[in-house]
C-alpha cells in the first residue's frame, strides 16, 4: 500500500513538472529590447540588446552642430516605447551629468531626439572622461548603455 502511494507521489509531481514546462513555452520572450540610433534621419547603430556587446561607439566628429541624434528603443514586452522614457548622459564614474525626458506614446514609438550640440557641450566640459548614452524607463529603471561618445 505505501508503494502505491509513493507511486502517486511521483505521478503528482511529474505531471506538476510537465504543466510547469509547458506552460513557459507560452511565456513571452524576455531580453529582445532593441534601439536604433540615428543621426538625422540616417541609421547609425542597430543593437538587440541580448546580443553580445559590441563597441557601442559613437563617432560624432563628422556630424554638424544642427544636426539630431534620435534613440529609438522598442522594448519587447510592450512591442513599442516604454513609458517615463529618459536618456541619460553619465560619466565613466556613472556620475549622471544630465537627463533628457520624453512624453509617453500610447500609440507609437516616436524617437527621442537630442541635439549634437548639446551632447558636445557635456563632451568638452568632460572631456577627461568616457561619456556614454544610457537609456531608462519605468519599464527599464536600471538604465540601459546604448553607446559611448567618442
Amino acid at each position: 500500500m505505501k508503494t502505491m502511494n509513493v507511486k502517486s507521489a511521483l505521478q503528482g509531481i511529474l505531471l506538476l513538472l510537465v504543466i510547469g514546462f509547458s506552460t513557459t513555452a507560452f511565456a513571452p520572450d524576455y531580453g529582445l529590447d532593441s534601439y536604433e540610433i540615428h543621426l538625422n534621419e540616417k541609421l547609425i547603430m542597430k543593437q538587440f540588446v541580448n546580443q553580445p556587446l559590441n563597441l557601442r561607439t559613437l563617432q560624432l566628429e563628422k556630424a554638424e552642430a544642427q544636426d539630431m541624434l534620435w534613440v529609438k528603443y522598442t522594448h519587447c514586452t510592450l512591442k513599442g516605447a516604454g513609458s517615463n522614457r529618459a536618456i541619460v548622459l553619465k560619466d565613466d564614474q556613472g556620475h549622471e551629468l544630465t537627463q533628457w525626458t520624453f512624453a509617453d506614446s500610447r500609440d507609437e514609438n516616436k524617437a527621442m531626439k537630442i541635439s549634437v550640440a548639446e551632447l558636445r557641450k557635456f563632451e568638452e566640459a568632460h572631456k577627461n572622461h568616457q561619456v556614454s548614452l544610457y537609456y531608462k524607463s519605468s519599464e527599464l529603471p536600471g538604465a540601459e548603455l546604448l553607446a559611448y561618445l567618442k
